[in-house]
């Protein structure tokens, strides 16, 4: 809490027949008050790590001035039946991709886990029973991004897989039960892409395809108009849909980034670009 936020809450806050112990728990508990944002990160290439680019600098610009005790991530790149949750004190860094060269692989994020907050995730969520898991890292989706924004790894960092025998609107109600952690000091973050078809990515070039630029922007309108219905059930938009999501690892993390978001919270839109013709890298932040 800031100094002289602290300092007001002494002046307000009346000790009057009140015990030290219990004084002590208002005062905590009105902190939580100052919640920290949520982020949803598109991720794109793991060379992005290793490569300074627009993408990069919006990842270090959206660092600076955060000061999360812990940071959740929910990655594309973690699936796994049933939902868990990563308790490991020193997570290994995953180098899971290939064909890269040796300078990616050696890429080391020793940032600290959080079994501690790991354990308020379990107890939080009621939809399911979320497993403790003790052999799970953090994946590129994980350190890639955190690498730019968090580059001295001294934030403790911890993962949550997604369920892929789940659908959209189960992983929307799940992240809804993880908001109470934004005021405990956790940063979440949805680590995906909106648009993710490496299939018609074009190896040579940026211009997007004119169905990709199409969903890219009518997904910036739905989200601008909390049209989260729409978003969830995108199987049922159309064509433009399917080519952007043909399979849905990468887009089930923006959902976890929106249910996470209250009424009347900013909303701010950052590397809005289409990359290899068919990789949206839009992100935004909530709250602030």
């Amino acid at each position: 809490m800031k100094r002289g936020k602290f300092l007001k809450l002494l002046a307000t806050t009346p000790m009057v027949g009140m015990s030290l112990k219990t004084w002590t728990k208002q005062i905590e508990d009105i902190s939580e008050s100052e919640k920290m944002p949520t982020l949803f990160v598109g991720h794109g290439n793991p060379m992005n790590a290793i490569l300074e680019n627009d993408i990069t600098r919006g990842w270090q610009e959206m660092g600076k001035g955060l000061k999360p005790k812990a940071i959740l991530c929910i990655s594309a790149h973690w699936q796994t039946k049933g939902t868990m949750v990563t308790m490991t004190p020193k997570p290994r860094t995953i180098h899971d991709f290939g064909g890269f060269p040796k300078a990616l692989f050696d890429v080391q994020y020793p940032a600290p886990g959080s079994p501690e907050m790991a354990a308020e995730v379990i107890q939080e969520v009621k939809k399911t029973t979320v497993e403790e898991d003790h052999e799970w890292g953090l994946d590129h989706g994980t350190w890639s991004v955190l690498i730019k924004m968090f580059p001295e790894a001294d934030v403790p960092v911890f993962q949550l897989s997604l369920d892929y025998k789940q659908g959209p609107q189960y992983h929307y109600e799940l992240a809804q039960e993880l908001k109470a952690l934004r005021k405990k000091g956790v940063l979440i973050v949805g680590s995906g892409n909106i648009i993710h078809n490496l299939r018609m990515a074009r190896w040579d070039s940026d211009e997007p395809y004119d169905w990709a630029l199409n969903f890219d922007q009518k997904t910036k309108e739905w989200i601008e108009n909390n049209d989260y219905s729409t978003l969830i059930n995108y199987s049922k938009i159309g064509q433009e849909a399917m080519l952007s999501i043909p399979t849905n690892e990468h887009y089930l993390p923006m959902l976890y980034t929106l249910a996470l978001r209250d009424e009347k919270e900013t909303l701010t839109f950052f590397n809005e670009s289409i990359l290899m013709g068919s990789m949206a890298m839009r992100s935004f932040v909530i709250g602030s």
